[in-house]
């Protein structure tokens, strides 16, 4: 071990999730060289030259595991029930602030790797500027810039509206030029006003051309999935990963689907289920009912809520125990989905048939492959960026206190949550 930065820390863990094995460790230490991580090693077995320099922080009584990676966000997003139609038109400088300070509040809750899939012309390129030069605190920052839609569909207000093979090609290369970290298409319509939910946006050979384009320059596709017939063409093209994935055929029929599971599988495709905004919406209409102001209308958005949400969950279920991988992704700040909260979307993840310690793989080592970037996040290992988090409580029997983030570490430094907390 070299110590060229003379900047030893060593973290001593009462108890370890590294977040590539089921396996939950005990009395763990974790050797951090600037921002690297260099060894871990159970405490005892810890050797360690007597000239070498370093700072032992007793974390004995406590949980540590990686930096939590959120792989699907909308920094641009409010959180505070305006749809994406009305955000759209707030002015890029108004959100361009809103995205520095929901990338800070993120940071500060815990998830210290996002992938933005979509924002609002050149903002997401401004933010990482702006992190670069030291003057916004951001978590890693993956980005896909602006989304690829059609004319008219799911996020077409965002800036990059494509019709044709050839203008797929352009676009895919112009983000990448403008320094994209990979591609976001919505490969079928949702909550856009002048888009449609049930049908397939692109044509398959529009599909074909932009996730080819991508991966020829080595980035990864996403797509946005809001019906089946979206995810066979988006894994006919060879898409990375399905988010949302929600199984609904043409008239709006719920159906769960095995060859689309089976394709997932042959591929290794992983999917990001987005199973928070809908725990969200089930959450305001409870509070609606405490509150004494719940309509007739409400209760049949209720209703709808509540029908949705078992399929979301049973789909899920299935998908788990046939050996897709999940990747958590919190989908705020979209609707009424603030900024800070990822914890609901991995406790959906348990609610969904996930262990705990598997819903924390899912937002960890799993949600980095997701990214591509499992090279250097997403799990405590040598050789890794010192990204983690301490926990007060232990959540591998009761996820809710993944809440209890008492310390977050980013290239192996301290951030200093007082000032937003």
């Amino acid at each position: 071990m070299n110590n060229h930065e003379n900047n030893i820390l060593i973290l001593q863990a009462g108890e370890l999730i590294d977040g590539t094995s089921k396996e939950v460790k005990k009395n763990i230490s974790i050797v951090i060289n600037g921002n690297s991580i260099v060894d871990v090693k159970p405490t005892g077995e810890l050797n360690l030259p007597k000239e070498l320099e370093h700072q032992i922080i007793d974390y004995s009584d406590k949980t540590i595991l990686p930096g939590l990676v959120d792989s699907h966000v909308h920094l641009t997003g409010i959180g505070d029930g305006r749809s994406g139609d009305e955000l759209s038109i707030l002015p890029d400088e108004v959100l361009s602030i809103n995205m520095a300070n929901n990338a800070k509040k993120h940071l500060h809750s815990g998830v210290t790797t996002v992938r933005d899939c979509g924002a609002k012309n050149n903002t997401a390129f401004h933010l990482k500027k702006a992190a670069e030069m030291g003057i916004a605190e951001t978590p890693r920052l993956v980005l896909s810039g602006r989304p690829l839609a059609i004319i008219g569909g799911h996020l077409s207000y965002f800036g990059e509206e494509i019709t044709g093979i050839n203008e797929c090609r352009a676009a895919v290369r112009y983000l990448i030029k403008q320094g994209a970290d990979f591609i976001k298409v919505t490969a079928s319509g949702g909550s856009t006003k002048t888009s449609f939910p049930l049908r397939p946006s692109f044509s398959q050979d529009e599909m074909n051309v932009i996730v080819e384009e991508a991966h020829k320059f080595g980035k990864h596709v996403a797509a946005h999935c809001h019906n089946s017939e979206s995810m066979i063409r988006s894994l006919t093209a060879g898409v990375d990963t399905i988010i949302h994935g929600v199984f609904k055929e043409y008239d709006g029929t719920n159906k769960y689907r095995e060859d689309i599971v089976e394709l997932m599988l042959e591929n290794n495709i992983y999917m990001n289920p987005t199973l928070g905004p809908g725990l969200m919406r089930v959450e305001i209409m409870e509070n609606k009912k405490k509150a004494g102001v719940f309509t007739d209308i409400d209760q049949e958005e209720s209703d709808m809520v509540s029908i949705e949400h078992e399929h979301r969950m049973e789909c899920f279920n299935r998908m788990h125990k046939a050996g897709v991988p999940m990747s958590a992704g919190s989908d705020s700040a979209w609707g009424a989905y603030e900024m800070g909260n990822y914890f609901l979307d991995i406790e959906g993840h348990v609610m969904g048939g996930q262990s705990p310690v598997e819903a924390m793989m899912s937002a960890t080592s799993i949600a980095s492959q997701s990214c591509w970037i499992e090279n250097s996040v997403g799990s405590i290992e040598s050789g890794k960026l010192a990204d983690l988090i301490v926990l007060d409580e232990s959540p591998v029997n009761q996820i809710e206190n993944l809440r209890t983030v008492s310390q977050v570490i980013k290239d192996g430094k301290f951030i200093d949550r007082e000032n937003l907390l």
